[in-house]
């Protein structure tokens, strides 16, 4: 069954909620970024000592840097989109719950 964005309901409560969840989701995800960053760069310290090779430290560097861009970058990009189309993701989401109820 597909929904259309147009048989949504958009009162003012139902905007209000929408707003609710995107604002909920964005600082959710940026929380989620944060304690990524702070997990690689523990690691990263953490297992340094024990690597015997500079080159293999500089490879897992690297490593870590194109995992963190990439995350970061994919987060960004899935907010943006989130924001963009969030009354009809939203709204769906809202539906369902209300109907649980």
């Amino acid at each position: 069954m597909t929904i259309s964005t147009e048989s949504l309901p958009t009162s003012q409560s139902m905007q209000d909620r929408i707003e609710a969840m995107f604002t909920r989701d964005k600082l959710t995800a940026g929380f989620l970024v944060v304690v990524l960053w702070l997990t690689v760069f523990f690691v990263m310290f953490a297992v340094r000592g024990f690597i015997a090779e500079k080159s293999v430290e500089v490879v897992c560097w690297i490593g870590a840097a194109l995992l963190l861009i990439f995350n970061t970058s994919s987060i960004i990009a899935m907010i943006k989109h989130y924001g963009e189309d969030k009354a009809h993701i939203y709204a769906i989401d809202i539906r369902h719950l209300d109907a649980g109820h």
